[in-house]
């Protein structure tokens, strides 16, 4: 086996890197630990920029969900503001989105194989079949897991690292009058959840919090009992039963590779983690997974991109950031949420200033201006 261009992971960040290669008929390979798509843990949102750029790699957002997303709804305690959004979005499970996506792949000429893992990079990239491959390039699309010799720092996860739980919560008529066609997030004390109606109308929620919110609660069933009490409408959705949650560890919401090396394209969480409240992790993933394609189709050198797609990262998740210190103090967001009552197109503009930036590269002759 080998590959001068090589993808690591393939989800929305690798697929969408491999369509925009082999629509270049460059040659390339993805490689994918799983032998059959799963559903990764993820807050299930797909932002107006996000479905625009699916159209654009060929994917119709119609088949991920006919149904759009067209209002955000913010809870703090018993305070609620709702506020149309600035487009309409759609919710999806990363099951069908990542399935659609390999198929947009493997129809454009991608070559993919799954069920092979990447144990560590180091003197090249060694798989967990014992094989060692020697990309010249390498784009790294493994998520929120790190890879042994390139992980993130630790440092990046603080003191009290975030955790991500997730419960799906099965189609029913009274859940879908709930919740409708928003995306919903409750804050408390040391966290919030994210909820939104999924394709097959299951509800997904989706909840960041401390490590020490969990450990003081002792279990995610005593977590999730204790949020439906602290946080009414949370637990009115709730109510309609749980099964047991998914989680991550260790999540370094707010960090963003700003120094680059040359022949690595760090894509998706690999680049920069948003805090999921803003919603736009899958749509950093795809905006990544373009850009590094198309960077390095024109020339343009692995580190200098990284920095150039950091420079794009640092206003949405500077303010995401700031947001997800305000929702994590329940005491400072149910101060806030009044104002932004008083003032609807607040939510808005928040909605958009934490979108990625179009890219601004210039990819052609004068692509090296970056």
């Amino acid at each position: 086996m080998s590959a001068d261009t090589l993808i690591v992971g393939g989800g929305p960040a690798g697929a969408a890197a491999a369509i925009t290669l082999a629509n270049a008929r460059a040659p390339h390979l993805l490689i994918e630990r799983s032998r059959v798509v799963g559903d990764a843990l993820c807050g299930g949102f797909l932002s107006w920029r996000s479905l625009d750029t699916l159209a654009a790699l060929g994917l119709d957002p119609d088949a991920l969900n006919r149904d759009r997303v067209t209002r955000v709804r913010l809870f703090a305690g018993t305070r609620m503001v709702e506020a149309p959004l600035p487009r309409p979005a759609i919710g999806v499970s990363r099951h069908r989105l990542d399935t659609l996506l390999m198929h947009r792949a493997v129809a454009a000429g991608a070559r993919v194989e799954r069920g092979l893992a990447v144990r560590a990079i180091d003197d090249g990239v060694r798989l967990d079949d014992g094989a060692t491959l020697a990309p010249r390039a390498l784009f790294l699309a493994s998520g929120k897991h790190d890879v042994r010799g390139r992980a993130r720092p630790a440092a990046a996860r603080g003191e009290d690292p975030s955790l991500g739980l997730r419960v799906r919560l099965a189609p029913h008529p009274s859940l879908d009058r709930l919740v409708g066609d928003a995306i919903e997030l409750h804050a408390f004390d040391r966290g919030y959840a994210g909820i939104v109606r999924q394709e097959d109308r299951s509800v997904n929620v989706c909840l960041a919090l401390r490590r020490s919110r969990l450990h003081a609660a002792g279990s995610p069933a005593a977590l999730l009992a204790e949020l439906g009490d602290e946080c009414p409408a949370l637990g009115e959705r709730l109510a309609f039963g749980f099964p047991a949650a998914d989680a991550v560890a260790n999540v370094p919401y707010g960090w963003r590779a700003t120094a680059g090396e040359d022949g690595l394209f760090r894509l998706g969480d690999q680049s920069g983690v948003i805090p999921s409240l803003a919603g736009e992790g899958m749509g950093i993933a795809l905006a990544s997974g373009v850009s590094a394609a198309h960077a390095h189709l024109a020339g343009i050198g692995a580190a200098d991109w990284q920095r150039a797609f950091a420079r794009r990262l640092r206003r949405p998740i500077g303010i995401a950031s700031l947001i997800r210190a305000l929702a994590e103090r329940p005491a400072l967001s149910r101060i806030a949420l009044p104002a932004l009552g008083l003032v609807p197109a607040i939510p808005q503009m928040v909605a958009k200033a934490t979108r990625i930036p179009p890219d601004p590269v210039r990819y052609g002759p004068a692509a090296l201006e970056i």
